[in-house]
């Protein structure tokens, strides 16, 4: 009878138990709470070092592809109770033309220098309370108050970067030096490029002595001419994973990001980045929040948490372009002396100095955006 009593007693007791896990109490909830978050990769979580109030549950991005750690999203989910909805896009005027164009959710976007100045004067942006944001202290002056956006008005920056040209040398006989040599017949069909407007516009007014931003109509018909006939020598645009090409061996040579480059040569060490003679293109991605942000008190949160150094040097291991966060580089330095090291010693990464004065940046062209928009339309197009 006392045994019957007590099977019954047990019984209800592991009934209850599992009614009250169900509705999300009781002794596990609890321990999850108050332990360790570890997220699916086995990396554990630290604290928030900017602690937010956050009563929204969730937080919707529009990004770059291949850009962001799984780690970040898994753990600002863990820490701050808020589901992390994401979408991607391969270019600022692909990011653009859907932001423009409404009818999104969205609270954050990833927009490069040049296409910020547009949209703030567009209404699409809103300006940024650096109250909200002390994780600002953590960046690198260097990399603030752009011409782009004076006084992070509207931006905090993610990540920097240079585009210059990316050649397998066991492959490539005569290895390039210049954008201009690109343009060379042994090259035909075995080249990756960026599926990005500017950029490849950019480096072709280069190779004519234009400046990247100019708007006089003339130069930038020559340069439609001139980029007409580099089409043949490029067997794709890839701006979602251009390394995975020349990992494969599908393409010799190029013009790619910088943390492409460098994933790629970890790959095969014969991929070398060369910094052209005409001078690379110099870009920043930001942080930017939009006018009618749905989640603006989850985007601050976001920003503070995911940029934090302890978190931010996640980086390094699967995005390796240029760090802006001098706490993720200490960080690293302090704790990831192997991935620190690595930036700091590649040219890639660590890039000459000579090279970044020899650089260019894009710019907002106002109203002659929609003369370059012809361009590439009409060399895509193949017309």
């Amino acid at each position: 009878m006392y045994k019957n009593n007590l099977f019954k007693l047990l019984a209800l007791l592991v009934i209850a138990s599992m009614a009250l896990a169900a509705c999300g109490g009781g002794a596990a909830t609890e321990t999850a709470d108050s332990g360790p978050k570890v997220t699916s990769t086995g990396f554990t979580c630290p604290e928030p070092e900017f602690p937010q109030e956050v009563t929204s549950k969730e937080l919707n991005i529009f990004v770059w592809t291949e850009y962001i750690p799984v780690e970040m999203i898994e753990c600002f989910e863990l820490v701050y109770g808020v589901t992390v909805n994401r979408d991607e896009y391969s270019s600022n005027e692909e990011m653009y033309a859907k932001v423009s164009a409404g009818g999104t959710n969205y609270d954050l976007v990833q927009p490069t220098d040049y296409i910020i100045a547009l949209m703030a004067r567009q209404g699409l942006l809103q300006e940024l309370d650096h109250a909200k944001l002390p994780v600002m202290k953590n960046l690198d002056p260097n990399y603030l108050d752009f011409e782009f956006d004076p006084g992070n008005k509207y931006t905090i920056p993610y990540q920097a970067g240079m585009d210059a040209i990316v050649v397998n040398t066991d492959t490539v006989e005569n290895v390039p030096h210049s954008w201009a040599e690109l343009w060379n017949p042994e090259y035909a069909g075995r080249m990756v490029f960026l599926d990005d407007s500017r950029v490849v516009i950019g480096l072709t007014l280069l190779t004519l002595g234009y400046d990247v931003n100019t708007t006089d109509p003339k130069q930038l018909d020559e340069a439609k001419v001139k980029l007409k006939e580099l089409i043949p020598n490029v067997k794709l645009f890839d701006s979602d994973s251009p390394k995975t090409a020349l990992i494969a061996g599908d393409v010799d040579l190029g013009m790619t990001w910088t943390a492409e480059a460098l994933l790629a040569q970890q790959e095969n060490p014969a991929i070398q980045f060369i910094y052209p003679t005409e001078g690379s293109m110099l870009w920043q991605d930001n942080w930017a929040m939009l006018k009618d942000a749905p989640h603006a008190d989850a985007a601050y949160a976001w920003m503070n948490y995911t940029m934090q150094g302890d978190i931010f040097w996640l980086m390094l291991r699967d995005f390796p372009y240029i760090n802006p966060n001098k706490a993720a580089l200490d960080y690293a330095s302090a704790n990831q002396k192997e991935l620190y090291d690595l930036y700091m010693g590649s040219p890639i990464t660590n890039a000459p100095v000579e090279a970044i004065k020899n650089g260019h940046r894009i710019a907002d062209v106002g109203d002659a955006t929609p003369l370059y928009d012809d361009i590439w339309v009409e060399v895509k197009g193949g017309e």
